[in-house]
């Protein structure tokens, strides 16, 4: 997906996951996260870059529920197993980073508006988790609508406090039925949702996605 000089892509190259892991780190740095963080070739993953004029400028990783668990099992697995014993078809964001000279929240917004669309329509999950540092945490709850899971923990992963938050994407489907699409100046700012796709453009990227995905599977 291209918007002029800025694009969204797939990323399933050494040189593309080496590019997000440099932003990644530069990013985690900068907010004084420790550790050194890598996107590897993971079948049960999905890494998105975002580019701006050729240079990549954020990143998003989706990982798929499987035996082996997610991320976020280190420390919520308690959590988690709730919610996979009510039936729910896990998917967590991880590795969310996005260079802050781009001041576009649309931007933002297209990265994470395609992770919705793999983990919904094409690996067909039914709830996203993510764990946020106590700062981020009102952004996913206030704009996102996402809903806090368990009590703050130590991410031993970047040594700093994490909550796990979770939300259901029948909620964020109808988000962005009735907003996606609709910013403006006068727009009030309580919601991120009016900065994502319109429906009809939504519906036009996963038509794309998913005959992507039928002549891979020819």
């Amino acid at each position: 997906m291209t918007q002029d000089s800025y694009g969204i892509r797939l990323t399933d190259t050494a040189e593309g996951r080496s590019s997000a892991s440099l932003l990644i780190n530069k990013m985690y740095a900068w907010r004084g996260y420790a550790g050194t963080h890598q996107i590897v070739d993971d079948p049960n993953r999905i890494t998105l870059t975002a580019t701006d004029h050729g240079r990549v400028v954020g990143t998003l990783t989706i990982g798929m529920d499987a035996p082996v668990g997610l991320s976020a099992d280190q420390i919520f697995k308690e959590e988690l197993d709730e919610m996979r014993a009510r039936g729910a078809r896990l998917c967590e964001f991880t590795k969310l980073a996005f260079d802050p000279s781009v001041k576009s929240k649309t931007s933002l917004a297209n990265l994470f508006h395609l992770a919705v669309i793999y983990a919904r329509d094409i690996h067909h999950r039914t709830d996203i988790v993510i764990e946020v540092n106590p700062r981020h945490r009102r952004f996913y709850e206030q704009m996102l609508g996402f809903k806090q899971l368990g009590e703050l923990k130590t991410n031993p992963r970047v040594n700093a406090p994490a909550y796990l938050l979770r939300v259901e994407l029948d909620f964020v489907t109808e988000q962005i039925r009735q907003y996606g699409g609709t910013f403006s100046e006068k727009s009030t700012g309580r919601s991120f949702y009016p900065y994502f796709f319109s429906p009809r453009e939504e519906q036009g990227i996963i038509n794309r996605l998913l005959r992507i995905d039928e002549q891979q599977l020819a």
